[in-house]
């Protein structure tokens, strides 16, 4: 007799905590296309661990009704991987936030996408350390007044997507907490994703950072500073499509279709399953006169540690018939005192 098919609900990765983020936090949102992402997915709560670190961010696993574990600073990626490796059958999420991530788990961060850890990281990013109070953090621009930096910082930051792939990540996306559906869409393919996938998720802080994300997220003018990217399409953007980006020489640049010569023959297609990172690099560092680049930039397939782990363990036990210590101890020359 065959077994009718659960299908999950958002409500079913509810857990029954009170959320104690601040009214306004883009944490919220966050968490609702979370659980959206999750039910579209169809992987079961109990199939699903999501550790975090320290932040505002990393109360996360307290509102999913699955396994999860509140570590401490910067070690959730060494948590996480110990817990992929171990259950490998089990859907690992890594939350995390700019502070918590960047800082103290800086070393942490990169190895485990280095490594190819199957995990879903999700980085909240609000250039900020918003749990202890406002300090600035490695994300916050140079010059960035905070109580920690009363007269600007005198550095520059961490752009995640830089590191991310300088690590030789395969999977990164970005998102804005404002954009439920695209948010949801992109937590989805992070999900689908075998390997380590990192999706920056720019959030605002109502409290000590309030607007930092403003100049893009706001619906005024978000499509002339955005670019949500799919793979398999083309480039464009503006409120009507009428604006795309070309490769001139060795750099991207925004145009205009139909101005100056251009037209939509001209305007680059993304492909994310690129393997080469030149151009998925270029894409996630566009700033200033360019757009922000939205949705999956990078999507590549490659071996992943936890399988590559297991797969060693298989090969080595298929060659050596010792089991356990006790068949180690009594191999090779033994000697039996009477």
């Amino acid at each position: 007799m065959a077994t009718e098919e659960v299908k999950f609900q958002p409500k079913d990765y509810k857990s029954d905590q009170y959320v104690r983020w601040c009214p306004g936090c883009g944490d919220h949102a966050v968490l609702n296309c979370l659980h959206k992402a999750m039910a579209e997915v169809g992987v079961a709560p109990h199939n699903m661990a999501v550790i975090s670190g320290i932040g505002c961010s990393s109360r996360l696993p307290y509102y999913m009704n699955t396994y999860g574990f509140h570590t401490i600073h910067g070690r959730g990626a060494a948590i996480a991987t110990g817990v992929k490796t171990a259950r490998p059958d089990l859907s690992v999420w890594l939350i995390t936030g700019d502070g918590d991530f960047l800082a103290i788990g800086g070393n942490h961060f990169i190895h485990a996408v280095r490594r190819n850890v199957d995990l879903n990281i999700v980085l909240f990013n609000n250039k900020i350390y918003g749990l202890t109070k406002g300090q600035y953090s490695p994300t916050s621009d140079r010059g960035f007044v905070s109580k920690s930096s009363p007269y600007g910082t005198v550095e520059d930051p961490f752009i995640p997507a830089e590191l991310a792939l300088g690590a030789r990540g395969n999977f990164f996306a970005r998102v804005i907490d404002v954009d439920l559906k695209n948010t949801t869409e992109v937590l989805a393919a992070s999900a689908r994703h075998k390997g380590a996938s990192v999706t920056e998720v720019l959030v605002n802080c109502v409290i000590f950072n309030d607007g930092i994300h403003k100049k893009i997220v706001d619906k005024e003018f978000r499509a002339d500073r955005t670019i949500f990217l799919r793979h398999g399409e083309k480039m464009l953007f503006g409120k009507d499509n009428e604006k795309g980006i070309v490769l001139e020489g060795l750099k991207l640049k925004a145009v205009t279709i139909g101005q100056d010569g251009y037209t939509l023959d001209d305007v680059l297609v993304h492909d994310a399953h690129e393997k080469d990172n030149t151009l998925h690099m270029m894409l996630a560092m566009m700033s200033g006169d360019m757009p922000v680049a939205l949705g999956v930039i990078r999507d590549v397939d490659a071996p992943t540690y936890d399988e590559a782990v297991h797969q060693q363990i298989e090969e080595v036990q298929a060659k050596n018939p010792i089991r356990n210590l006790q068949d180690y101890l009594m191999s090779g020359e033994i000697w039996k005192v009477k």
